[in-house]
């Protein structure tokens, strides 16, 4: 498995995993594209997309190795705090800790950029994400009533305090 920065030509595969995914945030094709956009207005923020991927086998018609996209991770810096926006694992690839390997590398980064925290919401009834957030260290700080929509759900708030 392999983490790294996403560019433009991953945007395809990003959006086949958001659309596959009912917890996902469901950006729009522009909004994926507006990330690799940079204007001067984003010198105190920052966005970061980044993939899990993993070599696919060489098969007899294509004969080189082409990488497979399992999952993605989106958060947005503002100051010194970080915002998990998206994090989505393709459902076939699921249990096998690529969600703890996405947040394990975007945790060291917040930390390498002297980040002193990241927040993030996720819907009361995802407890699989619940759990991941828990074994890296997250706390439940609050909830934001009917904060989902399609279906309304309620948010829990999760804080993890790297200071």
């Amino acid at each position: 498995m392999h983490v790294r920065r996403a560019n433009v030509a991953d945007i395809p595969a990003i959006r086949d995993l958001d659309r596959s995914s009912p917890t996902a945030a469901h950006w729009s094709l522009q909004r994926y594209e507006n990330l690799f956009v940079t204007t001067n207005s984003q010198s105190r923020s920052e966005r970061l997309l980044w993939v899990i991927e993993k070599e696919r086998e060489a098969q007899p018609d294509t004969p080189s190795k082409t990488p497979e996209t399992l999952g993605f991770l989106m958060a947005h810096r503002m100051e010194g705090e970080w915002e998990l926006e998206n994090i989505v694992v393709a459902e076939m690839a699921r249990r096998h800790g690529l969600g703890s390997l996405l947040m394990s590398a975007f945790v060291a980064h917040v930390r390498a950029e002297h980040g002193t925290g990241i927040f993030l919401e996720v819907r009361t009834s995802n407890q699989n994400a619940r759990k991941l957030y828990r074994r890296v260290g997250f706390e439940e700080t609050g909830m934001r009533k009917n904060y989902y929509s399609s279906p309304l759900e309620d948010a829990i708030l999760c804080r993890l305090s790297l200071v």
